[in-house]
C-alpha cells in the first residue's frame, strides 16, 4: 500500500494538507487589509490558544514534566525557528501571490528532509532523494515563468 492508513500518521498529515491549503487564501486576504504581524497575532493566538485546550483536555494539564532538560531546549529552538519562518512567510504573502510564495515557503519540506537525513540518520533511498529532487523542479517550475 501506498499510504499506510493504520500508522494514523497519514490521516493526520491530510488534515494539516486541508487545513494549510484554506489558511493560506485567507491569511493572504487578511494581510491585502491589515498589517501582517496582526494577521500573524491572531491567526496564532488562536493556534496557541486551541493547543492549549487540547493539552489541558488530553494532559489535565500536567505539562510540567515535560519543560525541562533538553526537550525544553528542543521546543524553545522549535519555537524561535517557527516564529521566524510563519513571521516572514505571513510578510511575504502580503507582498506576493500565493502562487509563488507558497511553493517556496513549501521547500522547507526539502529542507527537513535533508536535515532529517544528514542530521538525524534518517534513511534515505534513491525513491526519496528522486522525490525531493522532483519538490526542488516543481518549485522552480512554479515559481519562475
Amino acid at each position: 500500500m501506498i499510504l499506510d492508513l493504520d500508522g494514523g500518521y497519514v490521516v493526520w498529515a491530510l488534515v494539516a494538507l486541508v487545513g494549510y491549503s484554506i489558511f493560506t487564501p485567507l491569511a493572504q486576504l487578511a494581510t491585502q487589509q491589515v498589517p501582517s504581524t496582526v494577521v500573524a497575532l491572531v491567526a496564532n493566538t488562536i493556534l496557541a490558544t486551541s493547543a492549549l485546550v487540547v493539552v489541558l483536555y488530553t494532559n489535565g494539564g500536567d505539562i510540567g514534566q515535560y519543560l525541562t532538560g533538553t526537550p525544553l531546549m528542543y521546543m524553545l529552538g522549535a519555537g524561535a525557528f517557527l516564529t521566524v519562518g510563519i513571521l516572514a512567510y505571513y510578510r511575504a504573502l502580503s507582498m506576493g501571490p500565493i502562487s509563488v510564495v507558497t511553493p517556496i515557503y513549501g521547500m522547507f519540506l526539502v529542507g527537513s528532509s535533508l536535515i532529517g537525513v544528514v542530521v538525524l540518520g534518517e534513511p534515505l533511498s534513491a525513491r526519496k532523494a528522486a522525490g525531493i529532487g522532483l519538490a526542488v523542479v516543481a518549485v522552480y517550475l512554479t515559481t519562475t515563468g
